[in-house]
């Protein structure tokens, strides 16, 4: 009977649920419709009873589903939801642990559209960059080299310039770019792009030569624009093209030396969104260590570009009277000080700019535009010493000795004061340390190649030194670059020297003979010049006017003239060292002689003619006249003694104690007894 009243209970219950009686609300949205009744299932399930339950458990499965399911749900969506809950119920599964595998799903959807999107932008910004090779190669390069070849400057700084930007172009826009067009039209069926950069990536290798040159491509641009001016005009007339951009041609330049990066940027980018087990994973590893190789140098040259950018500025701000545009000069520090007058111990506004070889001392000027300097002193690293000082009335203070000059420094405060020591300490460790690699790699070197001993000099053929295994000159150790001071080789010891310490030809047997470029050592050791001959060969250039006048045969002021140009003063010189010369200066302080004239073998003529001057002389031999003219004849006679010993080849022990007269030696040749 109680099972019977259940039943009967059930069945009223799915009537009054069917009764037309029973408010609804058509007219609110669908969602709003079954949220309201899922809360009244859940109300109708919360108060159930016993008896209820029972119904649950002994009643049929249709009857159960009539009244819980069937009349609350009457939409296909809500009915869905529904099982998906009841689903979720007999699974065990929280509603939290569903929502997480929800955006776990989401999330998997965004990375794949991020890959695709970090794929899309290689191709965008190749299609950009292969533009901009374009113009480097064939617009500016093609231009330059057409003016080049009808002789306004030479070709080979042009090559040097563009270095291989051909075989770039080439690469990127036959290969890489075409490769990566093919690829996004099947990304749907090939989503990846690993394969193709790891396929590739062993040919950006090529952008080492490109880099390794960069920074005397600069230079050059830098010099040709300065001083020829077809070299100038095709490049301003490039520029002013819309294709430029409004850009310089070394703002072009530098993209092949950012592009590196901007590869391993995207590279990585595109392995933190790629699932580690996906079959592009091990591609895409690979290429990114080969690009990030690549990458370390190019970043290294972008450095550079900043280094010289940074330099440019100072080089302004020092009113553009400074050198210090240079590659192998790197700002360390810069800042304000004050310096200590050694007088007064009053405290000075000043500015140091620290590189890695000087440090410049300088004085603010007034400048309505910017920061204007004037450099004091100029003290070189070599040889700086830094003493930290203790001043009671002016703290943190210290004391920069150098060979030029010794500063008393005072800064802001005891941090700034341990910044500039350990700045300035770091870098003149660092100095003595490259010079230190520098002198044992040359010791080494020649311990190497022993063989070619000083004896073997020009009998034995010599490793050269390769170019890239040093940047300065071997021998007088001045900085190369590619314009001023280019790299020579010395063709008996094979060292890399610069134009002037090469200027020298010797005799090598292990050449046939033939007379080869050689080093001032490798000269004097194969040629037998000591210094003092080798001062003769050079003559004019090397010896200075106060060393000679102080150790002197004869030395005076005359008039001279040659050929038919206007007399002029000169400081006249005959050393003792070098009695067969004489040598001219503009002072008796002058440090470079003017001219030089070797006597041996001129003709000396003192008959007087109506032109000229006074008690003057003169020396001529073939089409050469030099005319001189004393102030005294007594001056006159002492300067003739010395000369006709000079003309014959003889040299005098030194001056005489009484003024010579022609008489004490036979009668010099004139010029109609040749």
């Amino acid at each position: 009977m109680v099972a019977a009243q259940n039943q009967m209970e059930c069945e009223e219950d799915k009537a009054a649920t069917l009764s037309p009686d029973t408010p609804i609300q058509t007219s609110e949205p669908l969602p709003d419709t079954n949220l309201v009744n899922g809360e009244r299932q859940e109300t109708a399930t919360d108060l159930a009873s016993p008896t209820t339950n029972d119904c649950d458990e002994n009643a049929s499965d249709s009857s159960c589903r009539i009244l819980h399911v069937g009349p609350l749900l009457p939409l296909e969506e809500g009915r869905a939801d529904t099982e998906a809950k009841v689903q979720e119920r007999e699974d065990g599964e929280s509603p939290l642990e569903l929502e997480q595998l929800d955006q776990h799903h989401e999330m998997k959807e965004t990375n794949e559209q991020k890959l695709h999107k970090i794929a899309n932008e290689l191709l965008l910004t190749e299609r950009a960059y292969v533009s901009r090779l374009d113009l480097l190669d064939q617009v500016f390069y093609c231009k330059l080299l057409e003016e080049a070849n009808r002789g306004s400057f030479p070709a080979e700084m042009v090559n040097k310039i563009f270095s291989n930007i051909s075989s770039i172009n080439a690469f990127h826009s036959k290969f890489l770019l075409p490769e990566l067009e093919k690829r996004m039209q099947e990304w749907e069926t090939t989503p990846r792009i690993g394969d193709i950069l790891q396929k590739l990536a062993p040919f950006l290798k090529m952008y080492g030569e490109y880099v390794k040159g960069f920074d005397n491509a600069m230079e050059l641009v830098k010099n040709m624009t300065e001083r020829i001016p077809q070299f100038k005009s095709i490049i301003e007339e490039i520029q002013k093209q819309k294709i430029c951009g409004s850009l310089t041609l070394q703002h072009h330049m530098l993209e092949p030396v950012q592009r590196i990066p901007r590869y391993e940027m995207l590279l990585k980018d595109y392995l933190r969104k790629l699932p580690p087990g996906s079959p592009d994973w091990n591609d895409a590893k690979k290429s990114l260590e080969i690009i990030s190789t690549a990458a370390s140098h190019s970043n290294s040259a972008i450095r550079k570009m900043e280094n010289l950018k940074k330099l440019l500025e100072i080089y302004e701000m020092l009113g553009e009277e400074e050198d210090i545009v240079n590659p192998s000069n790197e700002l360390i520090k810069e800042g304000q000080i004050l310096k200590l007058a050694a007088r007064n111990t009053s405290a000075q506004e000043r500015y140091l700019f620290l590189f890695n070889n000087m440090l410049l001392y300088c004085v603010p000027r007034f400048s309505l535009v910017g920061s204007k300097f004037t450099v004091r002193t100029r003290v070189g690293i070599d040889g700086m010493k830094i003493v930290e000082t203790h001043n009671e009335e002016y703290p943190h203070t210290f004391q920069v000795s150098g060979k030029e000059r010794t500063l008393e420094l005072q800064a802001s405060s005891e941090q700034d004061k341990e910044e500039w020591i350990k700045a300035l300490q770091e870098t003149i460790d660092a100095f003595h340390q490259r010079y230190e690699t520098f002198r044992n790699a040359i010791a080494k070197d020649n311990d190497i190649h022993s063989e070619v001993s000083t004896a073997e000099l020009g009998k034995r053929a010599p490793r050269w030194i390769r170019d890239n295994e040093v940047t300065m000159c071997m021998k007088c150790k001045e900085p190369f670059n590619a314009l001023t001071r280019r790299r020579h080789h010395c063709r008996a010891c094979g060292h890399v020297v610069c134009w002037k310490c090469s200027d020298y030809k010797a005799q090598l047997e292990y050449d046939g003979g033939k007379l080869s470029k050689v080093c001032k050592d490798c000269y004097q050791i194969i040629s037998g010049f000591t210094d003092s001959e080798e001062k003769k060969r050079k003559g004019i250039l090397e010896i200075e006017s106060a060393e000679v006048s102080g150790n002197s045969v004869v030395c005076s002021f005359l008039q001279y003239m040659e050929k038919s140009k206007p007399w002029q003063k000169a400081w006249c010189v005959i050393p003792k060292q070098d009695p067969l010369v004489l040598y001219m200066y503009g002072a008796p302080q002058d440090v470079r002689a003017q001219a030089t004239i070797p006597l041996l073998g001129y003709i000396v003529d003192d008959m007087l003619r109506s032109a000229d001057l006074p008690h003057s002389f003169k020396l001529t031999q073939s089409k050469s006249v030099h005319s001189f003219a004393a102030d005294s004849e007594e001056l006159k006679q002492k300067w003739l003694k010395i000369i006709l010993l000079a003309v014959t080849g003889e040299t005098p022990d030194g001056p005489s104690k009484h003024p010579a007269t022609l008489d004490d030696h036979p009668e010099p040749k004139r010029k109609s007894e040749c």
